[in-house]
């Protein structure tokens, strides 16, 4: 019999463009591809699949700690890339599955969700679309909504992954993106609440908003969710960097039940940025951000412009 662990690791994690090295005819991902510009090769792509493996292997409080028992992920192409991620070098030993769908994103790029299916039993799953317009009036794709829902530690749970509209035409002009991705997600949480009012909830995912943005703040105040992260963002620490100034862009919310001590074997115990040093730029004026893998079309070797994020969970 498995032994239950104390402490459940749950993450999440933007990864920077995990793209195979195939032309897909069906989306905009010419920039991966071996005759690029980037130059994105078979040995580029293997190398990026052992970093971030050695990265997700050790998310958690200290190297000793078990990998994470759930890993939320954002920029993923399709299930070839996450099938080579599982069976790379430091994971393949781990026991992750996986739950992914294609989106309509113009650049085909997913969330999807890692787990141990020894500690954690999926028993559905499902995508959201959020709806938006251009200024021509025309649909303009975005990343899905990710539910998954199952049992962990005999708990039933509600796990929603996220990759929010970026704010690359401007932090004010895109926030409609974003307050219509938390709608969509106080939806989702509606209709969890009316088939169990005492549901345990994790929202989680790249949001491309801060902690006291106005999206996340629908999302805290709608859907009743509590967010560690608030604390967690200083002048000195995030969970990617922008011209010099850290953001707090990718963060996870529970839902209050986690504190109930009388109605919960699982309760929150801490959350954090996973920023250890090897996952950082060594030196230079970028000393203390993340080792990216691209800046531009330069090749850096590096895991990703973000740090994964990481809540623990006590088992009582």
């Amino acid at each position: 019999m498995i032994e239950k662990p104390e402490i459940y690791t749950i993450a999440f994690y933007n990864i920077e463009n995990l793209f195979d090295i195939e032309n897909d005819p069906y989306t905009n991902d010419d920039d991966f591809l071996p005759t690029s510009a980037k130059r994105w090769t078979y040995k580029r792509y293997q190398n990026k699949l052992r970093k971030l493996g050695s990265v997700i292997s050790q998310i958690g409080d200290n190297s000793e700690s078990p990998a994470p028992i759930i890993v939320g992920l954002a920029e993923v192409e399709n299930n070839n890339v996450l099938s080579d991620l599982i069976n790379s070098e430091h994971l393949e030993n781990e026991g992750y599955e996986f739950v992914h769908f294609d989106s309509l994103d113009e650049r085909g790029i997913d969330v999807a969700l890692l787990y141990k299916s020894e500690f954690f039993i999926v028993e559905s799953s499902e995508t959201f679309s959020v709806y938006l317009q251009n200024e021509m009036g025309l649909r303009d794709y975005t990343r899905d909504v990710l539910l998954v829902q199952g049992k962990l530690g005999g708990e039933n749970l509600n796990i929603i992954v996220n990759h929010w509209s970026s704010r690359r035409e401007g932090e004010k002009e895109t926030e409609y993106k974003r307050i219509a991705a938390a709608k969509v997600v106080n939806s989702i949480i509606d209709r969890i609440k009316k088939e169990d009012s005492d549901a345990k909830i994790i929202v989680m995912g790249d949001f491309n908003d801060n902690p006291e943005d106005n999206s996340i703040k629908l999302l805290e105040k709608e859907s009743e969710l509590y967010n560690p992260f608030k604390t967690v963002l200083s002048h000195d620490k995030g969970s990617l960097n922008h011209d010099f100034q850290w953001n707090m862009f990718d963060q996870i919310l529970i839902s209050n039940n986690f504190f109930d001590l009388s109605t919960s074997n699982l309760r929150f115990f801490k959350a954090n940025v996973f920023n250890s040093k090897f996952v950082t730029q060594y030196h230079g004026k970028y000393k203390g951000q993340p080792f990216r893998t691209y800046v531009g079309k330069k090749y850096r070797g590096g895991y990703s412009d973000h740090f994964p994020v990481f809540i623990q969970l006590k088992s009582s």
